[in-house]
């Protein structure tokens, strides 16, 4: 409703900024140590199970606009989620509840990303599972300067014969480091250890175009 909104957010709907970097690494590669000065210390690995379905047109319009649109459990921030491109390693999140498992996108949701789909129809493009190590760079007061995931990830796409089942594509594993309440300093830290350790830039924008083969 009209008054439930505030700059274009309802009640129970949540905008983040992300800024992260990603790293694509062998299955046997060994995480560095990554504290320092800039980093601070890395707490001990917490281990989570990520389910995510992905939806976008016939004709991948949200995904050749480098917007995602996603239905995740798992993990802190259970919901959908809406990717929208601000530079090369920020993006805006809007979050949205979880409600019950759907293979359709709710219209509240549709609606926001109308203007990109032209009105075409949402279904089910991918599926990611990923099983995620999360760890975090603490600074010297005790906040959270960034937060590294360990991810290995298991792509499908829709069965091409029956689209009610998935058909895996493509197997991974990739590092990614966030911002909490850090700096680039802190990026350009962790970035400097890992890519010593063999990590490399990965040339996908996302999960998601990787799949999708839309890189």
């Amino acid at each position: 409703m009209a008054s439930d909104r505030h700059d274009g957010i309802q009640a129970d709907e949540q905008q983040v900024m992300e800024t992260e970097r990603k790293y694509d690494v062998s299955a046997n590669f060994v995480l560095p140590d990554l504290t320092g000065p800039a980093t601070g210390q890395l707490t001990r690995p917490e281990v989570l199970d990520l389910t995510a379905t992905y939806f976008d047109t016939a004709d991948f319009r949200l995904a050749r606009a480098h917007i995602t649109l996603r239905r995740r459990t798992g993990g802190t921030d259970a919901g959908w989620h809406i990717k929208l491109p601000v530079s090369a390693d920020t993006r805006r999140e809007l979050h949205f509840p979880l409600g019950e498992a759907t293979a359709t996108v709710p219209a509240r949701i549709t609606a926001e990303v109308a203007r990109w789909t032209g009105g075409e129809p949402l279904a089910p493009v991918a599926l990611l599972q990923t099983q995620r190590t999360v760890r975090r760079l603490i600074g010297p007061s005790g906040e959270v300067l960034a937060e590294v995931a360990d991810d290995r990830v298991r792509g499908s796409r829709p069965d091409p014969v029956d689209e009610a089942r998935w058909q895996q594509t493509d197997a991974w594993r990739e590092i990614e480091v966030e911002l909490v309440s850090g700096t680039e300093a802190v990026l350009d830290a962790a970035a400097a250890r890992l890519t010593d350790a063999g990590a490399r830039p990965s040339p996908s924008a996302s999960k998601l175009a990787r799949v999708l083969g839309t890189s």
